[in-house]
């Protein structure tokens, strides 16, 4: 599923042009996360340890700017990797969920770094809410020479049965969505996202090359936990409550009908370049 489409969608907001995907533009859809920030923290998937750790090991060293920190899933895993991390999270609701993290309360590309400057600037499933060319050179501006710049995302690999019953949920709940999730490749639409990166982190003129780095994993979800986690996708928050208990209970049934759980494959993808010497 396109998650940042269907909160676009979702949300009734403005049609954007084809090809023209800048989420960044609907803050009011980015901080929709806050609405349920204790279910966000409790229901979404962390990064795969591999993908973690090969970020610690290019970055120079250990002092980690969290962008768009959330309630804190990634820089919980950067801390437990041996990293000191400090949070910058827009939304006040999510950081104060993120307890065992220092977090300011900022959007980054109106933050100040006041003279502090950091190893490693990071970024997860949050990038693409973030202006890509002001984010980048907000970035360049607190890394140290040589440090790194690194933003991923969990992308949904379902397997086709999976994908395939969801989606018809969605047509059945939600006919008038000019689209409809699950119905084609999140990947796909995902990849746009990854180049607006890359783009960004050219323009900004203080990187090496970007580079995609990516990590494949996969995870097993009951019933009830898949539905513990589907709130908290971009956009549902946005629909009226009678719509979401109508899509809640759909894909209940699908699940149910899956024989009460799944696997989930995710791709991890991460954009990155170091800062120039």
């Amino acid at each position: 599923m396109d998650e940042w489409a269907l909160a676009h969608y979702g949300g009734r907001v403005p049609t954007l042009p084809s090809g023209d995907i800048q989420p960044h533009r609907f803050r009011e859809v980015a901080e929709s996360f806050g609405d349920d920030a204790d279910r966000y923290a409790r229901a979404r998937p962390d990064y795969p340890t591999a993908m973690i750790d090969r970020i610690v090991a290019a970055a120079p060293g250990p002092d980690v700017l969290d962008v768009g920190c959330g309630t804190g899933i990634a820089a919980r895993q950067f801390q437990a990797a041996g990293c000191r991390v400090l949070g910058v999270e827009p939304d006040a609701r999510m950081a104060e969920v993120a307890t065992d993290v220092r977090v300011e309360v900022s959007a980054i590309e109106t933050w100040d770094p006041a003279g502090r400057t950091f190893d490693a600037v990071v970024a997860g499933q949050a990038w693409h809410w973030v202006d890509p060319v002001a984010g980048a050179a907000k970035a360049a501006e607190a890394l140290r020479p040589g440090g790194l710049l690194a933003v991923f995302w969990n992308v949904f690999l379902p397997p086709q049965e999976v994908a395939d019953a969801f989606a018809e949920v969605y047509r059945k709940a939600a006919p008038d969505l000019p689209f409809t999730p699950w119905a084609t490749s999140a990947f796909d639409a995902y990849t746009s996202m990854f180049a607006k990166a890359e783009d960004g982190i050219r323009a900004a003129g203080a990187f090496g090359e970007p580079e995609r780095w990516r990590t494949d994993w996969a995870r097993p979800y009951t019933r009830d936990e898949w539905l513990e986690q589907v709130p908290t996708h971009g956009g549902h928050s946005r629909f009226l409550p009678d719509k979401q208990t109508e899509i809640l209970t759909g894909l209940g049934a699908a699940l149910d009908d899956l024989g009460g759980g799944f696997t989930m494959g995710y791709a991890t993808v991460a954009v990155a370049a170091s800062a120039h010497r």
